[in-house]
């Protein structure tokens, strides 16, 4: 606690996620799956709003998401640096709680390398729990973008 009776900011980890993927797809094609809120909505949120510009405002929204779709949430976020085809990158999370991921898109003769860094975690519940999230959200955007399965819809409920 500081002198006012507030709380002080824990201090950033040095560890930090690293996963990639490779997508047979074109860097714009896939760059759109991760840099806009349609593109992102068709494999990986619903409803989420992405302004990708520097600055810009993000809202990554889940309804009804994974195994047990049991998952809503709305995470917050800002652009930090949007370059199509080739890079993104933004900061997400609660105020306090903020971490930054960069999306890097590596040009392949038959695709695209995707390398997806989150780094500047406060607390080790995150990055642990977004290390393997981010190993199946990168699987998901394999799967739209080459074959467009989306397995973010929700399933019928009987």
């Amino acid at each position: 606690m500081s002198r006012r009776g507030s709380a002080m900011p824990e201090e950033r980890l040095d560890h930090e996620v690293k996963q990639s993927v490779f997508i047979r797809a074109p860097r714009e094609k896939v760059y759109d799956a991760f840099a806009t809120a349609e593109g992102l909505d068709r494999w990986f949120t619903r409803g989420s709003r992405v302004d990708a510009r520097p600055g810009g405002a993000m809202v990554l929204k889940w309804v009804d998401w994974g195994a047990e779709q049991g998952i809503n949430a709305e995470v917050p976020g800002r652009v930090i640096e949007a370059k199509r085809p080739e890079r993104f990158v933004y900061e997400w999370g609660e105020p306090g709680s903020e971490s930054t991921v960069e999306i890097i898109l590596e040009k392949r003769d038959d695709g695209t390398l995707v390398r997806l860094r989150e780094f500047g975690f406060r607390k080790i519940e995150n990055l642990i729990d977004n290390a393997g999230g981010w190993g199946e959200a990168l699987t998901l955007a394999k799967f739209w973008v080459e074959h467009g399965i989306a397995t973010n819809q929700p399933k019928a409920r009987v």
